[in-house]
């Protein structure tokens, strides 16, 4: 199937091959019939994209800040990678869509086959829609006309927070798409409408729907006439500028006590004054309405109870289509040019250069294809010709890091990557254009009985990893699974068992410090030592949202598990020798005591006395550097600051060493493990250190969040 995207660093826009979807609980398949373009949204991301990075930069000023803060902490190079990284991925376009439901996945009450509904998925022929982001479309509406609806829920969910009564004077600040399907939807509600833009073209459409409309040159006077000289009741500001002028004039023209509701994009630099003596209500309207961002409602399909919640963004979609059904709604003249879905690149043209341009629909065919493979080309090295010392890589899970570091350092290494695998298909598709890789695939399961595929390398979100480690090692193959190993004790021992049952498979997990050069130098200097080690590490994480996966038990673990493990394997590995005891306490918050978990202190003991102490911290800067770690041995002392510079005192033969850029271990890691798979030989990690490193981590979250110790049998 295709899928509209667009080059941050040039801004072309094309039409990329991806593979369709599997449907998953929650989620229905949905073959989209039309989408609309957001004029405002899309015309932005694209002007963006095409500018050169000096103006990328002063239209972003705060990522300039964090480029310098990088820069500090991690080094010029480093960050000069992050950015070009960032830059170069594609990003999908659009998020007003309708269609014919093809698929259900469970828990989708109430939608069947066949269904026509209306969601928030970008431009693509095939796509996932989370139930509680569609609504059914109502006889009688097209599926052009309900492509408007995440758009006007927009506009409705403004207008709620503006609280109109009939007989009210509001004013519509912005006619573009927004504000000319705010306009109507308040007319709706029998209050008194004032529309306001710069266009003269807009304003005559405007006053078409039957509301007032006068040039913004002119709105003073306006509003001061509407409402006989008291003041309007409310603004919703639907327009973009660079400058606070809009915000000014809103506050200026609104009654005492009157609302303002920032729907577009414009400076908030407000003036005290202006809103202090009238006591006027400012507020920004997020979206469609509750449930936006909340990944619990949107992606989960938990609801918020109707007597409570009575407008969530779902029943927001409804009621612009009940609107629609009614006449109440109009759009068919918004709409001003249909573009087949193949001459994407024409729309985006047309949007750019045509100011005149507002509702631009794509239609799109009726069967695109439903293949969830996509081959490029030719596997240069078909299964029937491999040789056991071929490594032969699929990689599990397109994201951030399995494409930018481990897919990166494999295409540097003598392995070949014949495919890449993610769920939704766009970003497994993005990963192969990147690095040539000729196929991906959103079934993950055809791997295990792919014979051109030797080696898994397995980047997913947590809860999926030890499944995945068991399903791999029983189909016979090499399996490398970024940290963690396993969530809990029992998917532990599952994994544990799965691997007792093979014979000269290799299984690695992406312990990657203990592979750079500054650790593999400090296990050198403490080898021999006959003194125990006392080691402490200070993680300054950054802060995550509460809503962010990593904290939910049942996807990331809690951080202390899914992240902290890396430092417990990095002292495993200078110590030499077993975790044994775990002790751990968390800062607590609030009169209830609640546990912050990646607010924790760890403390390590080893079988042979040693101690290590992580400090595992999200409450600090980002400016001041994430990892510090310092060992005591034998009179001795070693330093390692963010994995760039390790400083020794007391050392004979050592004193400093300083590397030009970070280097945390990925590089040696993914070289080291295809070698290995390669010309055979014993696992770069024995799995008895895997089974402690990985015990040990989900002991110390059981620690911390209880504030026992635990013992380690």
């Amino acid at each position: 199937m295709k899928q509209i995207i667009q080059d941050l660093q040039t801004g072309a826009v094309e039409l990329l091959d991806v593979p369709c979807p599997g449907v998953k609980p929650n989620n229905v398949l949905l073959g989209t019939r039309a989408s609309l373009i957001s004029a405002g949204t899309e015309r932005m991301l694209h002007s963006f994209a095409q500018a050169n990075l000096l103006n990328k930069a002063r239209q972003q000023p705060q990522r300039v800040n964090e480029v310098f803060d990088k820069i500090r902490s991690d080094g010029l190079l480093s960050t000069i990678d992050a950015v070009r990284n960032k830059l170069s991925q594609p990003i999908p376009l659009g998020y007003c869509a309708a269609g014919e439901v093809l698929e259900v996945g469970a828990g989708c009450e109430g939608i069947e086959v066949g269904d026509h509904i209306v969601c928030n998925t970008p431009h693509v022929e095939l796509t996932l829609a989370p139930v509680n982001l569609t609504a059914k479309i109502p006889d009688g509406v097209s599926y052009e006309q309900a492509a408007f609806t995440p758009l006007a829920a927009i506009a409705m969910q403004g207008i709620r927070l503006i609280e109109p009564q009939v007989g009210e004077v509001v004013v519509v600040y912005g006619l573009g798409l927004v504000g000319l399907l705010a306009v109507q939807i308040l007319s709706a509600t029998g209050v008194q409408v004032l529309g306001v833009d710069l266009d003269r073209s807009r304003l005559d459409l405007a006053r078409s729907f039957g509301v007032d409309a006068v040039h913004a040159d002119d709105i003073a006077s306006a509003a001061n006439a509407a409402s006989k000289g008291r003041g309007v009741d409310g603004v919703l500001i639907t327009a973009s500028a660079s400058d606070d002028s809009i915000a000014k004039q809103s506050a200026n023209m609104c009654r005492k006590r009157g609302r303002i509701v920032l729907v577009g994009t414009v400076d908030l630099n407000l003036d005290r004054a202006d809103f202090y003596e009238k006591e006027l209500r400012f507020q920004v309207s997020c979206s469609y309405g509750p449930g936006r961002y909340d990944d619990s409602y949107e992606q989960r399909g938990n609801d918020y109870p109707f007597a409570y919640v009575r407008w969530t963004e779902q029943r927001n979609f409804e009621a612009v289509l009940n609107l629609m059904g009614r006449g109440l709604l109009e759009v068919e003249r918004l709409i001003t040019h249909r573009v087949p879905f193949s001459e994407a690149a024409t729309a985006y043209r047309t949007l750019t250069e045509d100011r005149s341009s507002l509702g631009i629909v794509f239609q799109y065919e009726d069967s695109p294809s439903r293949s969830r493979t996509v081959q490029k080309s030719e596997d240069s090295t078909p299964a029937s010709t491999l040789s056991a010392a071929q490594v032969n890589v699929a990689l599990v899970g397109a994201g951030n890091f399995g494409v930018s570091v481990l897919l990166k350092e494999l295409s540097r290494t003598s392995a070949h990557v014949n495919c890449v695998v993610s769920a939704n298909g766009l970003s497994a598709a993005r990963a192969a254009r990147k690095f040539g890789v000729p196929r991906t695939t959103t079934d993950t399961m055809s791997l295990l009985d792919d014979d051109s595929v030797n080696t898994v390398f397995i980047a997913t979100r947590p809860n999926l990893h030890a499944e995945m480690v068991c399903d791999f090692l029983r189909a016979g193959k090499h399996v490398f699974v970024e940290k963690p190993l396993a969530l809990t004790q029992e998917e532990l021992t599952n994994v544990r068992e799965q691997f007792a049952q093979v014979s000269g498979q290799q299984l690695m997990v992406g312990f990657n410090r203990r592979f750079s050069p500054h650790a593999v130098k400090m296990s050198e200097l403490l080898m021999g030592r006959s003194d125990p080690i006392c080691a402490d590490i200070l993680v300054n994480a950054g802060h995550l949202p509460a809503s962010h996966w990593a904290h939910d038990p049942q996807v990331g673990g809690g951080r202390i598990i899914s992240e902290g493990c890396h430092w417990i394997d990095l002292l495993r590995f200078l110590v030499g020798c077993p975790v044994v005891r775990v002790q751990a306490t968390t800062a607590r918050r609030g009169p209830s005591g609640e546990r912050l978990s990646d607010h924790a202190s760890m403390m390590l003991e080893f079988e042979d006395g040693s101690i290590g102490t992580l400090h595992y911290l999200a409450n600090g800067h980002h400016a001041f550097p994430k990892e510090r770690m310092t060992v005591f041995c034998g009179g001795q002392v070693l330093e390692l600051d963010n994995f760039r510079k390790l400083t020794g005192r007391g050392w004979p033969s050592f004193r400093r060493n300083r590397l030009l850029r970070q280097d945390k271990g990925h590089r040696s890691e993914v070289n080291q493990f295809v070698d290995r798979i390669a010309t055979g030989g014993q696992p770069l990690i024995s799995p008895e250190e895997l089974w402690n490193v990985s015990a040990a981590a989900i002991a110390a979250h059981t620690a911390a969040m209880t504030g026992l110790a635990v013992n380690l049998d």
